[in-house]
């Protein structure tokens, strides 16, 4: 058994504290083990700590929930990634709310050069299925990762466009990753695995329970380049996801609908109230994301190619990554933890891609693409 990941699950699983302190503990502490092997003294002393919580981290029982969701992962065949890992989703990583762990089935890369998540009503249209179908299809020049919920509706015609086109498509589930919903799209599902994947943040074994599917949205909205509604209602999940997307700043995109037409009205206030592009076809997506090149891996906003992957190593590569998605100067406190690397890394990591000609940097410790 893992031993460094029998802790990273026994992090996530510590009644009464979410992500946020979570992370709260492994910065303060160093690793998930740390946290565990830690004196009660010296975890008094992490804000937001209190004394319940160190009861729980003392307590052998965790640990004992943890070997159990390993035994559960090796028996299902699921991929658990910890908020460290490098296969955890690096635009994901970037929110302050980030899941401490997922749990993934599928063999596609969760850190892909385009990323587009599609969400809206489960009562789709017609029309809003053809759409749906027609968006997809348009992308599939520039080979993104399609995600979506596995929802009824523009969620499973999402999904199944994709699979149709060839791109690699992962569903976010409410659920535990051993837990098809709903039951109908399992079919689906199964031939995701084979190009694409599923995705939770839910142990194994757990239902899809109401509150769940809010979290769930964090995650579609917080893994993609840029998120696409095209039918929602003036209230419901797709417009979660929306007004979650539009706060982490992230590219926002809606298809205009019938006046007349119930799940026209949330992707009309979107527009309307200027939270999302208008999207009335493929080319207004590739004009404001910088795709209109479907040859290059071009990022959000930017021309990159300037930046290819090939030319960089893995950590000076998400460095980049992470200034092109901001699309402005950073401060390196910022990149260090967004990129969870030490301080002395990413001012190394720095001074080298500023020899190399790639930042240029500024008063005040902050950094720029050049």
């Amino acid at each position: 058994m893992d031993d460094a990941l029998l802790y990273e699950v026994a992090l996530s699983l510590i009644p009464g504290v979410g992500d946020i302190n979570a992370k709260q503990l492994l910065s303060y502490c160093g690793s998930a083990k740390a946290v565990f092997t830690s004196t009660r003294a010296k975890l008094k002393k992490i804000p937001g700590i209190g004394a319940k919580t160190i009861d729980a981290i003392s307590s052998t029982r965790i640990l004992l929930d943890a070997e159990s969701q390993l035994y559960l992962a090796e028996k299902h065949q699921v991929e658990l990634l910890f908020y460290t890992h490098k296969k955890y989703p690096s635009r994901l990583k970037q929110i302050n709310d980030a899941p401490t762990l997922l749990y993934y089935k599928g063999n596609t890369d969760l850190n892909a050069n385009k990323i587009i998540s599609i969400v809206g009503t489960r009562e789709a249209s017609a029309y809003g299925k053809t759409i749906t179908e027609e968006i997809v299809s348009g992308l599939s020049k520039h080979n993104p990762l399609i995600v979506s919920g596995l929802a009824y509706g523009i969620d499973i015609t999402a999904h199944r466009s994709a699979l149709k086109n060839g791109l690699p498509t992962v569903g976010v589930m409410a659920s535990g990753a051993n837990i098809i919903y709903p039951a109908v799209h399992r079919n689906t599902a199964h031939q995701m695995l084979e190009n694409g994947g599923l995705l939770t943040e839910f142990r194994i074994g757990e239902k899809p329970e109401a509150h769940n599917f809010p979290m769930r949205n964090r995650i579609i909205a917080g893994m993609a380049d840029a998120v696409i509604v095209v039918e929602a209602a003036a209230k419901g999940g797709a417009l979660i996801t929306a007004e979650i997307a539009y706060s982490y700043n992230k590219d926002l995109f809606a298809v205009p609908g019938n006046l007349q037409q119930k799940y026209s009205e949330g992707c009309n206030n979107l527009i309307k109230n200027l939270k999302a592009n208008m999207l009335s076809r493929v080319a207004d997506l590739e004009q404001i994301m910088g795709w209109d090149d479907a040859d290059t891996k071009s990022t959000k906003g930017l021309n990159a190619t300037q930046y290819k992957e090939t030319d960089f190593n893995p950590d000076e590569w998400l460095v980049i990554r992470l200034l092109l998605a901001n699309n402005k100067e950073m401060v390196m406190d910022e990149l260090a933890w967004k990129s969870q690397f030490s301080i002395s890394k990413i001012a190394s990591l720095l001074l080298n891609l500023e020899f190399g000609g790639t930042v240029k940097s500024l008063p005040g410790k902050k950094y720029r693409l050049i």
